[in-house]
């Protein structure tokens, strides 16, 4: 409806234009169609007068006059009418929205989506975990944003390529190997010459026994068997890795994410292009000697301080092979990358995008895009949960799944705006009520289907045809709200994925749940009046299949019986 709109004020504009009253050459401003804070108000406003009145030097109000009279026939606006300094409210037509149920119908599982990405490659990296422990309740938010997000984006005409990015160099994989090798020779965390650094947690032990017993292991369609050997620190290393990224793997399989691409941090060097990289910085001379090391001129990117890039003795910090992948990302096609990371990285984020600059290869100012998310706290029974069963020292994501189950794990990650904290109540994910938003909110579609059963169980028919013509019989309060909230959708999953906020449809979701159970609890549809009954029980069945749709955007199901 906004697009309708937006096109009804484009050529009332023209035909100023043609009046003389706007002149020919007129730089177009970027006036804003918005739905109304009140039903009174109209349904949607539009600010288009004010931003035009110098231009046709005239007061607002007298403007908008003018662009109201200009409006062509149509069959969307039932009235307009001016407010304030010049608002432009539009009423709605009772027809448009029966319009946009005909719509969902006739569109189905691909009602909601666009072409705004018109087709272009975009990188969604996420999760990206280091292989030292099980996934964290942190990794799985991140997991659910990124999930999500790739979702919209894909819902919005772009090709989305998922990725995940395997820090499998450094010193926490080497913090990693020694923790195995540790318990592999029976030391314990609370022996005296336990590694200083060492990971403390019960799967370390299973890893070492694993290892010990010669087992095998499959990460990304590779083989690795455990040598036995507790001297043989680069056997103990790859198993390691191997293992956890396996357990990484089953975790997300349970979580329903899924990658395109896992990209290994060692594959930089190995490939040799993290040398290339500098070489490149080099070469295009921002960089400098000083103090034995490398320097990065990233004040010249917006940086608050230059950067070292190679340390006096030779080995590179850690940001270095960051600008290496993220060209990558650039070589391989991806015109728009996204990374999804914890807040925790932010200070590391300048000086990436600056050394992205340098390169001087085109990529575009500001590449790539970041959403960084805010710490989780999981609470139980009022209490702040801190550890869990085998990772000792955090919540892990597949506690939270065992606890409450995907769904509910999935919704109340991406329920708050990622730079919110967000607090995880175990026990409020549990209960089957309507204060917990996906039991509400998956119960409306469930509720939907129980009354579809029950039609013909009473004796009724449901002529969804019939229905479909009949929608003029919608005219109480509740029905109108119902209407009102269907036709946000499409402009709802536009807007959640141009601004990269997926937690939008988590909101809208349980706005539109909230719709339908008030009219659920206020009125029959099963009623004796044919086309009152097929009128609404085609809204309802609408209303579904938009639940439908708004719950595949955040990875849930949408079950039929609860």
């Amino acid at each position: 409806m906004k697009e309708q709109l937006r096109e009804l004020v484009l050529q009332a504009i023209t035909s100023l234009q043609a009046d003389a009253i706007l002149p020919n050459d007129l730089e177009l401003p970027g006036f804003v169609i918005e739905r109304a804070r009140s039903r009174e108000h109209g349904d949607f406003a539009c600010n288009v007068a004010m931003l035009l009145a110098r231009a046709a030097r005239a007061k607002p109000r007298e403007l908008a006059e003018k662009l109201v009279a200009a409006l062509p026939a149509n069959t969307l606006v039932a009235k307009v009418e001016i407010a304030g300094p010049g608002f432009i409210n539009f009423f709605v037509a009772a027809g448009a929205y029966h319009a946009e149920v005909r719509r969902i119908m006739a569109e189905g599982d691909a009602y909601g989506r666009n072409t705004s990405g018109a087709g272009k490659t975009v990188g969604v990296e996420f999760v990206s975990a280091n292989p030292t422990g099980p996934l964290h309740v942190g990794h799985g938010r991140n997991a659910a944003i990124g999930d999500c997000l790739s979702r919209l984006l894909d819902a919005s005409g772009w090709d989305v390529k998922r990725e995940f990015y395997y820090n499998d160099a450094g010193v926490q994989i080497a913090n990693l190997a020694i923790s195995v090798q540790a318990r592999a020779r029976g030391i314990t965390p609370e022996d005296s010459n336990w590694p200083e650094n060492g990971y403390r947690g019960d799967y370390i032990a299973e890893v070492a026994r694993a290892y010990l017993d010669r087992e095998s292991v499959v990460a990304d369609g590779e083989t690795v068997v455990g040598a036995g050997d507790v001297d043989d620190l680069d056997a103990i290393r790859r198993f390691a890795v191997a293992s956890l990224r396996h357990e990484q793997d089953l975790d997300l399989q349970a979580f329903a994410v899924g990658f395109d691409t896992y990209f290994l941090e060692s594959s930089l060097y190995s490939d040799g292009k993290v040398e290339e990289t500098v070489r490149e910085l080099v070469a295009h001379g921002h960089t400098y000697e000083e103090g034995g090391a490398l320097w990065l001129r990233s004040t010249d990117y917006g940086d608050d301080k230059d950067r070292v890039m190679r340390k006096s003795d030779g080995t590179y910090t850690y940001f270095v092979p960051d600008v290496a992948y993220h060209l990558s990302k650039w070589q391989r096609g991806y015109g728009k990358a996204i990374t999804v990371l914890g807040s925790d990285h932010h200070g590391s984020l300048a000086r990436v995008k600056a050394g992205l600059q340098a390169l001087d290869c085109g990529i575009p100012k500001g590449y790539p895009d970041y959403m960084l998310y805010q710490m989780v706290t999981v609470m139980k029974g009022g209490q702040e949960v801190k550890l869990g069963k085998r990772a000792g020292s955090y919540v892990t994501l597949r506690d939270l799944i065992d606890e409450v189950g995907r769904d509910a794990t999935r919704y109340f990650l991406i329920s708050r705006k990622s730079d919110s904290q967000l607090v995880f109540d175990i026990d409020l994910a549990r209960s089957q009520s309507n204060d917990n938003p996906v039991y509400y909110i998956q119960y409306a579609h469930a509720r939907v289907c129980s009354v579809l059963r029950q039609a013909p169980e009473k004796g009724f028919s449901f002529d969804l045809a019939d229905g479909l013509t009949h929608l003029d019989r919608l005219d109480n309060e509740h029905e109108q709200i119902l209407l009102t909230e269907l036709s946000k959708y499409p402009e709802m999953v536009e807007a959640a994925a141009a601004n990269l906020e997926p937690h939008l449809v988590a909101a809208w979701l349980r706005e539109l749940a909230n719709a339908f159970h008030t009219y659920y609890n206020s009125y029959q549809f099963l009623v004796e009046d044919a086309d009152l009954r097929n009128a609404r029980l085609a809204l309802v069945v609408a209303t579904r299949q938009v639940l439908k749709n708004g719950l595949d955007l955040l990875g849930l199901g949408a079950p039929e019986k609860m």
